[in-house]
């Protein structure tokens, strides 16, 4: 039973903790500053190549630039979210800040492929640890039964996020090169970084206090001075990085400076000089210096469950992520990444078992977390789905441009965060099984009734309107009950993990949902040109690749058809009870048998 208090129980109705809604307010616009950037790049990818040293006919070298993001974005997403569970929210929100504002300043002055890369990685490693940690917070300041609204900002936010990328990134190639898309997301993001750190709401856990090293007060000295050597070989190995990542022309052509910056061997990388070595050297000791602080951490978030998990997902992200989903289903690294991948899973299993603290720690799947991972893996198979075919069957219509067939896809994306809004304030009255399970019953039902589109179809823009429209709102009504459920059924001390865990239940059904679907759809399209008469006959081949579009739409239904059966699962009854804060968690004041 529940530890009963005598102080006066804060209801259900009551306003939430003071700096509760601004520490909210900023951590959304950061999510969907993160979300913007996986798209942010569309427009400038070609740009970003030129300023690498590859031409056009290069492409498909470029395609890292994006999946490098995503790759960021989810592998690293469970152990983000255990380390929230373990460590404060808003130290886990700074840090992801500060790692997503170094990607964007290495990415804005990279002049190389694998640094551009490395700069986009580190971006997606900083935008994707902001979701999990934001979600616990909200667990965090919100009781149970007053969190639909402030999840529902969140899943909103993050959805507009997507729509606003490629527009972000067209209205600053509109005034700056594409270097200028990197400088606003470092700019946006100290600004963010500062907001948090100013903003303490009441009862949310600060940061922890420094540990005190052994031997107390003789240990003192020593601390400080590891301290300040950190801080030295952190400043020198910042100073040499910017050094060698910028190559300043009047050192670099300098007789008496330039020999730093000169490319060991027979290469030509800014990176491997004797300045860069420096950097890294630098930076290596500031790691040895500092493991002590944060290494026991890491050790009890289980990092090699992190590792295993990590690889499995990353696998599934480069195989699937550099696929052309109009001719393919695998990527070009797809036959020796899935094999890895499959291995990584089963000794990511074996370490569950037998590790003492895994990195999902035993009983937190349970409950209504199940179905929520697993509508929430169906949800991004239908979202994917959406996003990738819609403008694929535009394009199928003679003389519509790639710009066309993306603003034909933002009346779908418009009306997700709509649709997240209304469902996280449709919570206060229903259940999250109440919500969500007509949602995504309409957006099976619009997803069924676009497997019928034709390559005309797009040209009536009442039908498709209405249809698209009907699609992402069923799609945004189930995001806040989805989070809703899954939080609910966890406890404070695992709000981060089940939080990511959602997250990535999500990912990994856009992945694999579109791969699935795409190859049926491809079989599809293969019977439908051996069926031709003519092979040579354009018309017949654009109908035959219209067909594969319609069989991913009815998959993509019968996907949100099952969501929309096991959201029910999430529950019908609205919580009414009354709780207190206490610590890091709400504390039910009431009890049901």
């Amino acid at each position: 039973m529940p530890e009963q208090s005598t102080a006066p129980p804060t209801s259900v109705g009551t306003a939430q903790p003071r700096g509760a809604r601004s520490l909210l307010t900023v951590a959304s616009v950061a999510v969907a500053l993160a979300a913007a950037d996986t798209y942010v790049v569309v427009l400038a990818l070609t740009d970003m190549m030129a300023g690498a040293g590859l031409g056009i006919e290069s492409l498909q070298k470029g395609t890292p630039i994006i999946s490098g993001f995503l790759l960021g974005y989810i592998a690293v997403l469970p152990l983000i979210g255990r380390l929230a569970d373990l460590v404060s929210r808003r130290r886990i929100l700074l840090a992801c800040l500060a790692v997503f504002v170094v990607g964007s300043l290495v990415t804005g002055v990279a002049v190389e492929l694998p640094v551009m890369i490395g700069g986009r990685f580190l971006q997606g490693l900083g935008g994707g640890g902001l979701v999990p940690a934001t979600l616990a917070i909200v667990a965090d300041l919100w009781p149970p039964g007053r969190r639909g609204t402030p999840l529902g900002i969140v899943g909103a936010v993050q959805e507009l996020g997507s729509v606003l990328g490629p527009l972000l990134g067209a209205a600053i190639l509109l005034v700056s090169d594409w270097r200028g898309i990197f400088w606003v997301n470092a700019a946006l993001g100290v600004a963010f970084l500062l907001g948090v750190w100013l903003i303490r709401p009441e009862g949310l856990e600060q940061a922890d206090d420094p540990a005190v090293a052994p031997g107390g007060d003789r240990a003192r000295p020593r601390h400080r001075l590891v301290t300040s050597l950190a801080w030295l070989a952190g400043l020198v190995g910042v100073v040499a990085a910017a050094l060698a990542l910028l190559a300043p022309e009047a050192l670099v052509t300098s007789v008496a400076y330039g020999e730093p910056f000169i490319p060991f061997g027979e290469s030509d990388s800014r990176v491997w000089t004797p300045v860069g070595l420096v950097a890294a050297v630098s930076l290596l000791l500031v790691v040895v210096l500092t493991a002590p602080r944060w290494l026991p951490t890491l050790l009890e978030a289980d990092v090699l469950g992190a590792l295993l998990i990590a690889v499995a997902l990353g696998s599934l992200v480069l195989t699937f992520s550099s696929a052309d989903p109009a001719v393919e289903v695998l990527g070009p690294w797809g036959l020796g990444l899935l094999p890895l991948g499959g291995l990584a899973v089963v000794a990511f299993t074996i370490r569950q078992r037998t590790a003492a603290a895994p990195l999902i720690a035993r009983g937190v799947v349970h409950g209504r977390v199940v179905p929520a991972l697993v509508v929430s893996l169906l949800v991004g198979t239908a979202i994917v789905a959406i996003v990738v075919d819609v403008p694929l069957l535009a394009r199928l219509t003679e003389g519509t441009t790639e710009t066309e067939a993306a603003f034909v896809l933002v009346q779908f994306l418009v009306a997700v965060p709509v649709g997240a809004v209304l469902g996280g304030l449709l919570l206060k009255r229903f259940g999250p099984g109440l919500v969500a399970a007509p949602g995504l019953a309409v957006t099976a039902a619009a997803l069924w009734g676009m497997s019928g589109w034709t390559r005309g179809s797009l040209d009536e823009p009442g039908t498709s309107t209405v249809l698209l429209v009907l699609a992402g709102f069923g799609i945004g009504l189930a995001i806040a009950p989805v989070n809703d459920a899954a939080l609910a059924d966890s406890t404070h001390r695992t709000h981060g993990t089940v939080s990511s865990l959602v997250v990535v239940a999500r990912m990994v059904g856009m992945v694999v949902g579109l791969a699935l679907l795409t190859a049926v759809g491809l079989r599809r399209f293969q019977q439908e040109v051996n069926a031709l008469p003519d092979p040579t006959d354009s018309v017949a081949m654009l109908d035959a690749a219209v067909v594969q579009v319609q069989t991913v739409f009815a998959g993509a239904a019968l996907a949100s058809l099952a969501a929309a059966v096991i959201s029910v699962l999430l529950g019908w009854r609205h919580v009414r009870h009354h709780y207190l804060l206490r610590g890091r968690g709400w504390q039910d004041r009431t009890h049901e048998p």
